[in-house]
């Protein structure tokens, strides 16, 4: 049976909540919740004690992420008890991973859905508070979300910086990775659908964009139409009115010279690239079935420097693989001293369920991981503040995003090599592209002068 969405001539005005865990995926699929639910008189609150609807986007990557979403549900408890019929919706990874065992579990749960069930919340919802049910929805397909756009953005207002997945799922099977089997197989999107939604965008107020997927690098495979990843950087560039453009996540061995020469050639391509290594080990590189070895990877880096010298550069890194010895993790270190990456997002290894790696033996203790990390991490800062500290004196481009956090007397943007920028004037408006000097660096930002 299809549901289908109970619209109303004039809905009357309901609040959702909306928390969402894990990836920029999850915060573009959260943002088409509120999209699709924006017709049915629902407005985003900030206060989940008057929510209606308390949306919840999961992420279960990491263990440590997953036992967060499990603790956020735990309080949920009282608030249903004094707010019956507020209902309340687990989405994304764990929600794909558990289905039934989330309504066991926590019996306060209206609706479990999948990470291809997006464009079926509205029916699912309205079917769920007329009739009391407690639903799971696991579709292996999300057949609406090419629906979504025909008709606009429903009013949502739109940051100068948007999100849009341009593709779902991954083949690559890393042996720690669970995103095969809670995001399926590789889906592209058309890219038809893709221009229609950035044009949306521009329209709306959106001066930079951020493409997303599991591997951004192998968009079009499957797809009818013959296009490329490269292919669809350049028909954003001809047909669209975007300033900046961006996009993550790049796999290191699908990084082709077609690909790294649009740093170059390309006006709205940010000089930014997110490339994730992961480990500096051949070994360790072979057993996560990365693809790729070590001087490959800094021959890619190489690369990109000779195409565009200003390029910034950001990665992922894992410690405590299993097996991993101290020599290994020295050989990830001194990958990190010879990249200098602008920045890092670093973890600790964990078992995630059905991966080839929680079956490897010679799991590395807890505390030799937390150890490691630590080491990481200050060489890693270390790094990130030499190199803002370099920016001084340096002439950039930073548009606009708002207040900065730091001062009301200060706006904040980013570089086109997505620094954070504070300087003094906040009164410009966001969206706004401002030429900045950089006068003094920080760990985390920089502070500029307009010139």
């Amino acid at each position: 049976m299809t549901l289908q969405p109970l619209l109303k001539a004039e809905p009357e005005t309901r609040s959702i909540f909306v928390h969402t865990f894990g990836c920029q995926m999850n915060e573009y699929d959260s943002l088409r919740v509120v999209r699709l639910l924006a017709p049915l008189g629902y407005r985003s609150t900030t206060d989940i004690s008057e929510a209606d609807v308390v949306f919840i986007n999961t992420c279960s990557v990491r263990e440590k992420a997953e036992q967060k979403v499990y603790s956020f549900l735990g309080r949920l408890k009282p608030l249903k008890q004094r707010r019956p019929h507020m209902k309340i919706i687990i989405a994304g990874c764990v929600a794909q991973q558990l289905g039934e065992k989330l309504l066991a579990r926590f019996e306060y749960v209206d609706l479990v859905l999948g990470t291809r069930a997006v464009s079926s919340i509205t029916g699912l919802l309205e079917h769920a508070i007329e009739t009391g049910a407690r639903l799971v929805h696991l579709p292996e397909i999300d057949p609406g979300d090419e629906l979504e756009f025909h008709c606009g953005l429903n009013g949502v207002q739109t940051h100068v910086v948007a999100p849009v997945t341009i593709m779902q799922g991954c083949d690559n099977f890393c042996s720690y990775c669970i995103v095969p089997f809670v995001r399926g197989r590789e889906r592209s999107r058309p890219a038809d659908a893709i221009i229609r939604e950035i044009s949306l965008l521009v329209e709306s107020g959106a001066r930079e964009v951020l493409l997303l997927g599991q591997n951004v690098n192998s968009y079009g495979r499957g797809l009818e139409t013959d296009i490329s990843f490269v292919g669809l950087l350049r028909r954003i560039q001809d047909e669209t009115d975007l300033a900046r453009l961006r996009f993550t996540t790049s796999h290191p061995k699908d990084l082709t010279d077609e690909l790294i020469r649009c740093f170059a050639e390309l006006p709205c391509l940010c000089a930014h690239l997110h490339l994730p290594v992961q480990a500096g080990s051949d070994e360790i590189l072979r057993r996560m079935n990365r693809g790729y070895s070590r001087s490959r990877y800094l021959e890619r880096i190489d690369r990109l420097r000779e195409i565009c010298p200003d390029i910034g550069l950001s990665s992922d890194v894992m410690v405590g693989f299993p097996g991993e010895s101290e020599e290994q993790f020295q050989d990830t270190m001194n990958l990190l001293k010879t990249v200098q990456f602008d920045s890092l997002f670093s973890f600790k290894y964990s078992d995630r369920p059905d991966t080839r790696a929680s079956r490897f033996p010679d799991k590395v203790p807890e505390d030799v991981k937390a150890r490691r990390l630590t080491e990481l991490q200050n060489l890693q800062a270390e790094i990130t503040l030499r190199k803002n500290l370099d920016e001084i004196g340096r002439i950039r481009d930073v548009l606009v995003e708002g207040t900065s956090k730091a001062s009301k007397e200060q706006s904040t943007g980013r570089t086109q090599q997505n620094r954070v920028v504070n300087f003094d004037n906040p009164d410009v408006p966001a969206g706004r592209i401002v030429r900045l000097r950089i006068t003094a660096a920080f760990a985390h930002s920089l502070l500029g002068e307009a010139i």
